[in-house]
């Protein structure tokens, strides 16, 4: 049904549609005609989703703050993922991925070969060397947030450690791309260029996602892309971006047995950083880092 520009408006501000979305919409009407992809009203936070999203990312930084001040060599993934559930549950949160789709743990834990989903363990023991990703998801009040660190434990080789920093400069000026009007496309190319400038290679089907009303939203955000392409972004999206980069190829296998965490298939090493963004009237905000 369509809205009368004196009904309340369908952001749920309180305000008539003629003050609050009414001009937002046409904007969108006129890019749809254009053949170009817009996001639907489902894809925009309202004022108090945002306000939700946010508090749910300042625990989600918090947890990960914890995670940088507790890491180190000889401890067992297993204890990062006490770490992690223990804190959450403190401070009323709810770890997002246990149980999600039949996942056992409370974080993910990637170490050297893996690129994702890895499943903490008692037997896996940090060592001096070693890479890790932390991947934390925080619901709080029914909201999400979701990020992740790589951390080097003791000293790396600096091929490590280049590949770690490379990742996260291609994050950061990723989000730098994030602005009202922009395409999910400028977000892919800039990683991309960063990536391949540097020899390594970005995985292009395991990307990004709209996040905060659920785990798993629309749109997905791939990690190789073109400037002016893709989906628009607009104020009140939500989602995340992450990275995941291969010292080697791009090419990956999923473990069998658990039937969750994603390896190189070459063995190489890899690395991933992730935000939640949200999409503002004038630019980006960072939810959770």
């Amino acid at each position: 049904m369509k809205i009368g520009r004196n009904d309340p408006c369908w952001c749920g501000s309180g305000k008539k549609y003629k003050a609050c979305h009414a001009e937002f919409d046409e904007k969108l009407a006129q890019m749809k005609a254009k053949k170009i992809i817009v996001p639907s009203h489902k894809l925009i936070k309202t004022r108090q989703q945002l306000e939700g999203i946010r508090k749910a990312g300042k625990l989600n930084t918090e947890i990960l703050d914890m995670v940088a001040a507790h890491i180190r060599e000889g401890m067992s993934t297993d204890e990062i993922n006490t770490l992690v559930h223990e804190y959450t549950i403190a401070h009323g949160g709810i770890p997002a991925p246990l149980n999600y789709c039949g996942f056992p743990k409370s974080v993910c834990t990637s170490v050297n070969d893996v690129i994702c989903h890895g499943i903490p363990d008692e037997n896996e023991i940090l060592k001096n060397g070693d890479i890790i990703n932390v991947d934390v998801t925080t619901i709080l009040d029914g909201y999400y947030a979701d990020a992740s660190r790589m951390f080097c434990i003791g000293e790396v080789s600096e091929n490590a450690k280049k590949l770690v920093d490379v990742t996260k400069e291609s994050l950061d000026l990723a989000f730098k791309e994030v602005r009202p009007w922009g395409f999910l496309g400028d977000i892919g190319e800039v990683i991309s260029k960063h990536i391949y400038a540097h020899g390594y290679t970005v995985l292009h089907d395991i990307g990004g996602h709209g996040v905060g009303n659920d785990f798993h939203e629309d749109p997905y955000v791939c990690h190789i892309g073109r400037r002016g392409t893709g989906m628009l972004l607009v104020p009140g999206m939500v989602f995340t971006i992450e990275p995941m980069v291969n010292e080697g190829k791009e090419d990956f296998y999923q473990d069998a047995d658990n039937g969750w965490t994603i390896y190189t298939e070459d063995g190489s090493l890899s690395a991933q950083w992730e935000y939640t963004v949200a999409v503002t009237e004038d630019g980006a905000e960072i939810i959770t880092h």
